[in-house]
């Protein structure tokens, strides 16, 4: 029999706290440990406890999740699942070390907690063996310096008439940050881009607007006919799909209320299936950190049509699931470390210039 995953829950509603402790003690992989009342007593019950993973909510009285991410994360570095309530701080935390977030339903709804159940159990899961990368200078709200080599591709002029119209990237736990590493380091002058991460709706508008102030290039989120241009980028929308069609000599997006593919929506899959139909060999496709396999075969179409694709590699993937899916189907043309990614898509731009 597996070994249960060691789970400690933190919140400061009674109520809240009880109903998730009740429902994740009662499945067979779990095992609750502990709770704490507030991120103070987390602190405290941390290193006697020792669990295999958390769940923390955010703002909480006295010292706050965010606190306890950028205080005692870097001397006990556990995975940490935000479990809170649509809140902008959720990059912040995110960019300070907690893994993935789920967003907190409704307790006096009827509908939601069950799927809200299965999409944490599922995190929890695969979050128990993931890697914790610790706070990054962006949770202080500005983007970290180019490194050498991208400043240097920074300043070649990129022809964005001619060899590669877009660049598609694909994300699910921890891709808010590695999106944001990569696309960080792009020069304002680059085709068009379009992003899938998994995400949930409402929370996709403040990740774009987050992107936005940090990156070179404009970040929206889509919306239905947003026409794909040189410096834009496109963000899927929560609880859609979004699609790249082809619009006379050029390329728009479709964002549709659809069911789920490989259990999203938005989908990776079907963003680079679109991408590999309407677009094929005139473009890069990267898929970054994530569990499951979500993009692993839209990749793999991606790179039969022509397209250059680059996967994340594992040891710098937060869980080295979608890339890894991705690698083992063939279509992946190259893995590269996170920091080095901007730096291989740049070099591809030229390459399709020459």
């Amino acid at each position: 029999m597996a070994q249960k995953i060691r789970l400690m829950v933190v919140d400061d509603s009674i109520l809240f706290r009880n109903w998730l402790i009740q429902n994740l003690g009662a499945d067979p992989r779990f095992e609750v440990v502990g709770y704490a009342v507030n991120a103070l007593d987390a602190k405290n019950k941390l290193p006697l406890l020792k669990p295999d993973i958390m769940t923390m909510d955010i703002e909480m009285p006295g010292m706050s999740g965010m606190d306890f991410l950028k205080e005692v994360l870097p001397q006990h570095p556990v995975p940490v699942i935000l479990v809170s309530s649509l809140n902008v701080r959720v990059f912040d935390a995110l960019a300070a070390g907690a893994i993935d977030f789920v967003h907190k339903p409704d307790m006096e709804a009827s509908n939601g907690k069950a799927a809200f159940l299965a999409t944490l159990k599922a995190k929890l899961s695969i979050g128990a063996n993931a890697h914790v990368r610790l706070s990054s200078s962006s949770a202080a709200g500005a983007a970290a310096p180019l490194n050498s080599s991208a400043a240097q591709f920074a300043k070649i002029p990129i022809n964005i008439k001619s060899g590669i119209d877009l660049v598609a990237i694909g994300a699910s736990t921890g891709g808010t940050e590695a999106i944001l590493e990569v696309v960080r380091q792009f020069p304002a002058k680059m085709p068009g881009i379009v992003i899938t991460q998994h995400m949930p709706a409402g929370f996709t508008s403040m990740y774009a607007e987050r992107l936005n102030r940090l990156c070179k290039l404009e970040v929206k989120e889509a919306s239905h006919g947003d026409k794909v241009r040189p410096g834009l980028v496109l963000l899927a929308p929560g609880g859609l799909q979004m699609r790249v069609v082809r619009l006379g000599s050029g390329y728009s997006v479709t964002c549709t209320d659809e069911a789920k593919v490989s259990g999203h929506k938005p989908s990776v899959d079907v963003l680079f299936t679109s991408v590999a139909s309407s677009v094929k060999n005139r473009a890069i496709g990267v898929i970054l950190t994530g569990m499951g396999a979500d993009g692993a075969l839209g990749m793999l179409r991606m790179r039969r049509a022509g397209a250059y694709t680059i996967g994340q590699d594992r040891e710098t993937c937060v869980v080295y699931g979608m890339p890894m899916e991705a690698y083992k189907l063939g279509a992946v043309c190259q893995q590269s470390a996170l920091s080095s990614i901007p730096q291989v898509v740049m070099s591809q731009l030229m390459k399709a210039q020459q």
